[in-house]
């Protein structure tokens, strides 16, 4: 069964013009931008002490290069240890896009990752009812963007109207920060468990026909969420190109505030001791779906993925 749907996927993808022009896997050059941007936080950051737990910080780096990553050399699934959670990650991210912004929403869509961010008593912090991420929340931001006539902005939505339109345009943007809902002071409570971390301004950019995909990511816990927001963003990018009917290209990563914590530090060293293997072939196997808003993590599959294998990596709250 495996062997007939592998090659039923390619025989249904592998002639379309909005799929990646990946190389043969053989051709393909492992990546090292990765693990280089580890060694510089680790090597070159500042310790920065964490807010509500005494004795514990992060290594933090503040002017990182971006991530970049032309689709020919493969998609850009880290391989220095195995990530098998990317479905989960898809998953988060296209029920962002369609609006969720409580927990049970997010579980109908096959994430179950806030179920420790949306408790009783971390809700309660910012008058929020348990399982609400909050209205200033990714999905609040993506699917309901406040209005000033009290309506709601899918941007997804307008935005791949906007590129249909005028596809050459410098303005086809989104974000995930509603600054009203995510800021705090003495005046001001939050409305959000977690002020967003990733997402936070995502460009796309056709020229000839080929779709790049910028992100810009506020704070990145380096081992930890980066992995799966660049499956994430870098899976959008092969969305956006089908409904569009162009062609994938590149992606680019920018961090603001990039992070190790203290207790990733043994795992970290780990980590860097290993060597990547050469990318993955991603790929949408239902060239049907031409609705942003449609796309399900089980549209995707993997290829040609021989990872090194899983670390398991502290979170921190």
């Amino acid at each position: 069964m495996l062997y007939y749907q592998r090659n039923r996927t390619l025989a249904l993808t592998k002639d379309s013009k909005m799929q990646p022009a990946y190389k043969p896997y053989a051709d393909r050059t492992p990546d090292q931008q990765y693990l280089n941007l580890v060694r510089m936080i680790r090597d070159e950051g500042e310790r920065v002490e964490h807010p509500y737990q005494k004795g514990m910080g992060r290594i933090t780096h503040l002017s990182l290069p971006p991530l970049v990553y032309d689709l020919s050399n493969g998609f850009p699934m880290l391989t220095e240890r195995n990530i098998p959670f990317w479905k989960t990650a898809i998953a988060e991210l296209v029920a962002f896009m369609n609006g969720a912004t409580t927990n049970a929403e997010l579980h109908e869509f096959g994430c179950p990752w806030w179920d420790t961010w949306t408790t009783a008593e971390k809700c309660v912090i910012f008058g929020l009812e348990p399982g609400d991420l909050g209205w200033a929340s990714y999905g609040g931001a993506y699917g309901k963007f406040p209005m000033p006539d009290g309506g709601h902005f899918n941007q997804f939505v307008n935005v791949m109207r906007g590129m249909k339109e005028n596809p050459s345009l410098s303005t086809h943007c989104v974000t995930s920060w509603i600054p009203f809902g995510a800021l705090q002071h003495s005046g001001l409570q939050r409305k959000v468990v977690v002020a967003p971390c990733h997402g936070n301004f995502i460009k796309f950019t056709i020229i000839d026909g080929k779709l790049t995909l910028q992100h810009v990511q506020r704070s990145a816990d380096m081992p930890v969420g980066v992995v799966s927001n660049i499956i994430q963003y870098a899976a959008l990018l092969l969305m956006v190109a089908q409904v569009l009917g162009v062609k994938p290209h590149r992606y680019v990563h920018y961090f603001l505030d990039a992070q190790i914590y203290e207790n990733q530090l043994e795992k970290v060293e780990e980590l860097l001791g290993r060597e990547p293997q050469a990318f993955p072939t991603m790929r949408i196997i239902d060239p049907s779906v031409n609705d942003i808003l449609a796309f399900r993590p089980e549209h995707f599959a993997i290829e040609d993925y021989n990872p090194n294998p899983g670390i398991k990596f502290p979170v921190t709250e």
